[in-house]
């Protein structure tokens, strides 16, 4: 019995100490978040940082950014910058691959409202379905919810405050509590607590409390208060004409006079009743970022208050004011950002009002004007504002819309970035392939490609240009592979060119990225994929098969119905060049896997190769690591490897002494990288790959056949000697490349059957 009694104890003694554990813990956050503050208490705050705690929302959405931070990043077009910002995985969700050129483009403009002092466009983010513009503002209002809670990202409205009648006579007696003047009066409510309470009346605008100091002497406490601040960058703060210049919202101002009246004029009378408030950005209480829908609703309204049940217990002299409360999205929004999604599918009527609104932060409402501080960003695919651009109303919004495009990406690695964060085993439930999401994002960017344009560029440039093949392009664009075809100089010409052929159509209605395959409508082929009835993981060989599927719906798709133009939109023939792409790599993969080539035999060929290319163009002799004698240069050796990766039509001592000064000029570029000679020359690295793997056909195709041996029941038909090398391969298909049993077995199956066969 006592046993029992014990056992029941425990339990509700494990739960009471919890309690107190959390309730300390909440307790201790909430003085240390400094929540809630007098008026005097946040003055103090404001004067040791008047940087932070004097912004406007464009000035708190750029510090964002900054928070944050940003990182070079390199690219085959060079060098850019990515703000962090759009890399955090906060719930899972967050990151936005590429887009470097959009995201500078929004901070860039950002920037010039924080440096104007006020908001006064619209940014309008447009291009075609699925490129990511939503993505990008959901990564700006999740990375506000994170700066909020930090102590840097501080933010604070105010509430009114209306002690109980006993409390204002002073029969409750709190002579010993902080706050009282040296005569026992409340110096003010801000920290009571809420049976002295009779009514709490909050700001729905989240007003910023400076504004409950009068105009003028506003101006000059932040002239005085910033030159004095230690905040970095506060000498180059710019105040905003909505801290400057601003006014409290229609009921606040009702309020704030009202009391003004009452205590005849003495204004820290009126602040007593003041309770300041720390407050956090918060999607899903929509709380300074709201996202309105294309849908036929009212952004703004207001209801009576004062004749709600709920105010009765307001002083009389407010009792008597008709107070009016405003509600919807843009009040919401306020103090932070608000998304207008797909803005042009709502009829013109449903934001015309947004005309005056996103030049004068203003609202005309029934009763008043809504005085505004927030950031709008609306999104719009092209079609809808090409359409917008025909209306006569489009002249007026013209110069206040902020147009950033938003294209498709270009590069198949950061594509297939996008892929991977959402195609995982755990979302498709099974093992996904390697090379699944690669497939899928090699066709998808050849899809967006257009032909180049000769006649832009210069007669000696022009040929290496038309003659692009999308695959070419494909490669160029991702890591700024030329065609193996080229000499050295033809393709150092291509580089050089490089930045103007991808900008080449920004100008045109009709610009590379602006059509295509959609990372949307990816994902769902690749879920498509993931649901194959004979594989057993999500398998490339299945991606390819899906989007065989895909190119068949030419009604569905519009991009589908696309003019072939020299091969670029040919759809049908993508799938093949994806196919093609794939086992490039299998072949690579699974002839390293078994032992046949590695990637260091031919690596240490190309380095013997150049040493002696290197004394060649020198003319001088080099010493033989055997016999120790100064001989020359090996010809047959580098005639051999010249055979395998120098173009057929390339006189060879140009060759030659093209290769030198092609490494002479990485160095001076990198001088602290060491020479990877694989990245300073892929193409000529790729053609002995190649030649080395043609050269081992026969015993691949012997290998792959016992490895698949070896994981069927005709296993037995092995000597011990090849079931080991068998083991050994798929250990390191495993290990090395991320493959299991089956999806190793199909990537085998399809090489052999594919480029081996008999």
């Amino acid at each position: 019995m006592a046993d029992l009694e014990r056992a029941e104890a425990r339990p509700q003694g494990d739960a009471e100490r919890f309690l107190v554990d959390v309730g300390e813990q909440v307790q201790a956050g909430f003085t240390r978040d400094r929540t809630i503050l007098s008026f005097q208490e946040y003055l103090e705050l404001l004067a040791a940082n008047p940087r932070l705690h004097a912004r406007n929302a464009a000035q708190y959405v750029k510090d964002t950014f900054d928070y944050f931070g940003a990182e070079p990043v390199e690219t085959p077009f060079g060098q850019r910058r990515r703000f962090r910002l759009f890399d955090l995985n906060l719930d899972g969700e967050g990151k936005v691959a590429g887009q470097e050129e959009v995201q500078n483009a929004i901070y860039r403009v950002i920037g010039n409202f924080v440096r104007l002092g006020r908001v006064n466009k619209m940014i309008l983010l447009h291009g075609p379905n699925g490129s990511a513009k939503s993505s990008l503002v959901a990564a700006m209002m999740r990375g506000m919810e994170h700066y909020s809670r930090q102590p840097e990202g501080a933010l604070y409205r105010f509430n009114w405050i209306f002690p109980s009648e006993k409390l204002v006579k002073g029969a409750l007696g709190f002579s010993d509590k902080p706050g009282k003047s040296k005569g026992g009066e409340e110096q003010s409510y801000a920290h009571l607590e809420g049976e002295a309470i009779d009514a709490r009346v909050c700001c729905e605008l989240s007003d910023h409390p400076i504004l409950l100091v009068p105009r003028a002497e506003r101006r000059k406490l932040l002239e005085e208060w910033l030159p004095h601040s230690t905040t970095t960058g506060a000498g180059d703060f710019v105040v905003s004409a909505s801290i400057l210049e601003g006014d409290l919202c229609q009921k606040c101002r009702q309020i704030y006079s009202a009391l003004l009246g009452t205590y005849h004029g003495d204004y820290l009378k009126v602040l007593r009743h003041v309770q300041v408030e720390r407050f956090y950005v918060d999607r899903r209480y929509v709380q300074s970022a709201v996202t309105v829908e294309p849908q036929m609703s009212v952004d703004a309204s207001l209801r009576q208050v004062t004749a709600d049940r709920s105010v009765s217990n307001l002083p009389p002299a407010l009792q008597s004011l008709a107070l009016f409360e405003p509600s919807g999205p843009l009040v919401r929004a306020n103090r932070g950002l608000i998304e207008y999604a797909d803005l042009l599918k709502r009829p013109l009527e449903a934001f015309k009002y947004l005309l005056g609104t996103s030049e004068t932060a203003q609202v005309q409402l029934d009763h008043f004007m809504l005085h505004l501080d927030q950031l709008l960003i609306a999104s719009s695919n092209d079609k809808h504002l090409n359409a917008f651009k025909e209306l006569p109303d489009f002249a007026s919004f013209k110069g206040r819309f902020e147009l950033i495009r938003v294209p498709y990406l270009r590069r198949f690695s950061v594509e297939k970035a996008i892929y991977d964060q959402r195609i995982t085993p755990a979302v498709v439930g099974r093992h996904v392939a390697p090379h699944a999401t690669w497939t899928a994002a090699i066709w998808a960017v050849l899809t967006r490609l257009k032909k180049p344009i000769g006649d832009r560029y210069k007669s000696e440039v022009r040929e290496l240009v038309e003659d692009l093949s999308p695959v070419e392009k494909l490669h160029l664009y991702d890591h700024g592979e030329v065609p193996s075809r080229l000499s050295l100089q033809q393709a150092k010409e291509l580089k050089n060119h490089l930045g103007e052929i991808a900008k080449e159509s920004d100008t045109y209605p009709r610009y590379e990225g602006g059509s295509g395959a959609s990372a949307r409508e990816m994902k769902t082929a690749l879920f498509n994929a993931a649901q194959s009835a004979d594989a057993r993981c999500l398998l490339p060989r299945s991606v390819l098969e899906e989007l065989r599927n895909l190119c068949k719906d030419k009604s569905v798709y519009e991009f589908l119905q696309q003019e072939v133009v020299d091969g670029y939109h040919d759809h049908e023939e993508f799938v093949r060049a994806a196919e093609s792409e794939y086992l490039d790599v299998i072949d690579q993969e699974i002839c390293d896997s078994m032992g046949l080539v590695t990637e260091g035999q031919y690596r240490e060929l190309f380095e013997r190769y150049v040493l002696h290319v290197s004394h060649w163009v020198k003319g001088e002799k080099l010493r033989n690591r055997i016999t120790g004698d100064y001989e020359k240069p090996n010809e047959q050796q580098m005639v051999e490897v010249e055979a395998v990766i120098m173009p057929s039509e390339e006189e060879r001592g140009d060759f030659r002494r093209g290769l030198i000064a092609t490494i002479g000029a990485f160095r001076l570029d990198h001088p602290n990288d060491p020479v990877e000679y694989p990245r300073i020359f892929p193409d000529q690295f790729r053609r002995l790959r190649d030649h080395y793997f043609d050269a081992h056909k026969k015993e691949l195709r012997r290998s792959g056949a016992n490895v698949l041996k070896s994981l069927s029941e005709d296993k037995r038909e092995l000597i011990p000697k090849e079931m080991e090398k068998a083991e050994q391969a798929l250990a390191t298909m495993r290990s090395k490349y991320g493959y299991c049993d089956h999806c190793a077995r199909d990537a085998i199956a399809f090489l052999m059957q594919k480029r081996y066969a008999d």
